[in-house]
Formats: structure tokens, C-alpha cells, sequence
């Protein structure tokens, strides 16, 4: 059974007649808390961190909070406004859209919003959000870095900050549509009237008509540049792991926000460490002498090598740990453990009197290669 969704007000927790501000701050506290990247691999914290944006993205516009307040989830549903509502199968291809202009014919006004998403065409209109990848190394993702990178994005004119028009020169609000970019046709059936809405011909949605466009844009507004920005890697970023800047995306339309500029991180793999969690992971060979008799090693770590002192008698593949010198948090409290795996280096290619000293010390241990060799078929 699918989850019931929870109220918008209640996920942000604000009350229904919060202000702009009070919603737009509440969403900042919780979209730190629950960010994906603070809580890496918490399946629970992404889940919320979804439903946070999702709630925002509706209270915070001015259009979609009202016909939520006024139809629930329904009047926020991407569906809203358009054929198939979903009001049992006698609603299907039933567009609101329609029963809006049916009402409005009746009553002679809107209805209550309905219709209300194709009356913004022309409104404000956030910017496309761009993807690129940076690759860093081993140790810069732990440690944190700067990066710079070049970016192709459209940006509004700065000769006409814009707005499309020669200088000296506005726009004509457009006649066919009267400024709101879209045109109705109305159909008498023995349903009632009907109407269909589509963008305007005339001035292709846009709702304004230019006469004198501007020489640098062409009258669109915007201009293509290539923009190089300077990212901070944090430290205890993983592969694969996406930053967000905020505004530094597509220019938006209509005076709309600009997008985003999404980062994804991939790191180069490392001769020496692997990586899991926070938890770094390595290998280290010793002789046979240093694994019988213990021996103050020199183990490299991400911050430089460190002595560690083995003790008598480590087997081979034994581990140990050296806590606090894994991957800092990505939080910034605390850090992973390193992991080292122990090899026993066999010698190889003895001289005569190293073979000799070898047998000599195999039997003071009481052993013969000849003994282990009879004791390993008999038991076969």
C-alpha cells in the first residue's frame, strides 16, 4: 500500500498562514538536515529530503500554494487543468481547463483558478539547471579542494537586460492575445461550450511583440557565454556524490531564477587506499623475521605515515586498525578508521648457508621439513 502523502504545512512545519519568509526559512533548516550529502547511503533522509522539495516547490509559489489551499493535493497534481483528471472514468478527457471557460461563460468570470497554469505562459520561468562532472583525486576528496570550471550558459543581455528591445525602445503588449501569450477557441457542443487554449501565433507565447529587437540578442534576451566558476569540494566528498550551486545555471525567462549548476564528483582511484564509508583500506608486506619477532613499521596513511608496532608473532592476512585516520566526515565531525591487511613476504632465491641457517632454526622449533612433509600425506 502506498504511503499517504502528508500535508505540505505539516512537512515544513509552519502553520497554514506562514509568511513567505517563514516558509522559505523552515525549508533551509530542513533541507540541511536531510541533504543527501550529510547523510550519505541514509535511504530515510533522502526520502524526506524529496518530500521537503517537494512541499516547497509548491508553497513557495504564490499560484500553486493558493489552489493547494483551496484543492488539496489535486490542485497541485501535474494533471491539474488538463484532460484524463482522473474523476472516475466519466471525467476522461474532461480537460478544467475546459470547465473554466464552461463557468466562466455561465457566470461570467474565472472559476476559482481553474485554467490558472495556462494563464502564466508569460509569467516568470525558472531557468534549465546545466550537469557537468569534475574528477579530483584520491586525497582531494578527503581533504577538500578548489576547482575551477568552465561552463557554457545562456545569461540575460547586458545591453538590454533582457528584455529583447533596442535601447529607448519597450515592447508591444501583444493585441491577439492581449499580453497573456495564449488564445482561446470556443466550440459550441450539445455538452455545452468548450475551449481550447494554445500560445499565441502571433507572439509565439511570449505575450509582448518587438518592433526594434535588440542588435547583441536578436531580441531573445539572452546571450550564450562561457563562464568559468569556482567550486569548493568538500572534504569527505564520495565518487559519484552531485554539489548544487545555487543560480548558476540557464539564465531564467520572463525576469525567472536563474537554474542550477549541478556538480557530480568522480574521484580517481588510489595505488595505495581504497575506500569504504569513511573507512580507508590498504595492504602491508613484511618479512618473515618482523612477522615472528614484531617490528616498528612505517604505515602510510592519508595524512603521511605513522609507526605502528606490530607485534610477535602476526600471522599472515591479520588486520589492524589505526583509528581517527580514515575519510573526514562529510559533516565535518569526525572520521573513518584505517584498515591494514598484514602479508608475510616468503624469501625466495636463498644462498646455501641462508638454507642452512634456515634448517638450523627449523630445528630448534622441533620441526623438519622431512617430519611436515610425512605428517601432511599420512593424514591424506
Amino acid at each position: 500500500m502506498a504511503q499517504e502523502k502528508r500535508d505540505y504545512y505539516e512537512v515544513l512545519g509552519v502553520s497554514k498562514g506562514a509568511s513567505e519568509e517563514e516558509i522559505k526559512k523552515a525549508y533551509k533548516k530542513l533541507a540541511r538536515k536531510y541533504h543527501p550529502d550529510m547523510n550519505p547511503g541514509n535511504k530515510e533522509a533522502e526520502e524526506k529530503f524529496k518530500e521537503i522539495n517537494e512541499a516547497n516547490e509548491v508553497l513557495s509559489d504564490p499560484q500553486k500554494k493558493a489552489r493547494y489551499d483551496q484543492f488539496g493535493f489535486a490542485g497541485v497534481d501535474p494533471n491539474f487543468g488538463a484532460g484524463g483528471s482522473g474523476w472516475g472514468d466519466g471525467a476522461a478527457g474532461f480537460d478544467f481547463g475546459d470547465l473554466g471557460d464552461i463557468f466562466g461563460s455561465f457566470f461570467g468570470g474565472g472559476f476559482g483558478g481553474f485554467g490558472g497554469q495556462q494563464q502564466r505562459r508569460n509569467g516568470p520561468q525558472r531557468g534549465e539547471s546545466i550537469r557537468v562532472s569534475v574528477t579530483v583525486d584520491f586525497l582531494e576528496a578527503a581533504f577538500g579542494c578548489e576547482k575551477e570550471i568552465s561552463v557554457d550558459r545562456t545569461e540575460n543581455c547586458p545591453t538590454c537586460k533582457g528584455s529583447g528591445c533596442a535601447e529607448g525602445t519597450t515592447p508591444e503588449v501583444c493585441p491577439t492575445c492581449r499580453g497573456t501569450g495564449n488564445v482561446q477557441v470556443r466550440r459550441q457542443t450539445p455538452m455545452g461550450v468548450f475551449a481550447t487554449t494554445s500560445p499565441c501565433t502571433k507572439c509565439g507565447g511570449t505575450g509582448k511583440i518587438i518592433h526594434q529587437p535588440c542588435s547583441d540578442c536578436s531580441g531573445r534576451g539572452v546571450v550564450r557565454k562561457r563562464r568559468t566558476v569556482k567550486v569548493d569540494i568538500p572534504a569527505g566528498i564520495d565518487h559519484g556524490q552531485t554539489i548544487s550551486l545555487r543560480g548558476q545555471g540557464h539564465a531564467g525567462k520572463n525576469g525567472g531564477q536563474a537554474g542550477d549548476l549541478l556538480i557530480t564528483v568522480m574521484v580517481r582511484p588510489h595505488e595505495l587506499f581504497r575506500r569504504e564509508g569513511n573507512d580507508v583500506y590498504c595492504d602491508s608486506t613484511i618479512t618473515y623475521a618482523q612477522a615472528v619477532l614484531g617490528a616498528t613499521l612505517e604505515i602510510p596513511t592519508i595524512d603521511g605515515k605513522v609507526k605502528y608496532d606490530l607485534p610477535e608473532g602476526t600471522e599472515t592476512g591479520s588486520v589492524f586498525r589505526l583509528r581517527g585516520k580514515g575519510i573526514p566526515a562529510l559533516n565535518g565531525r569526525g572520521r573513518g578508521d584505517q584498515y591494514i591487511t598484514v602479508n608475510i613476504a616468503t624469501p625466495k632465491n636463498l644462498t646455501k648457508e641462508q638454507k642452512e641457517a634456515l634448517r638450523k632454526f627449523s630445528e630448534l622449533l622441533g620441526e623438519t621439513t622431512e617430519e611436515k612433509g610425512k605428517g601432511f600425506f599420512k593424514k591424506r
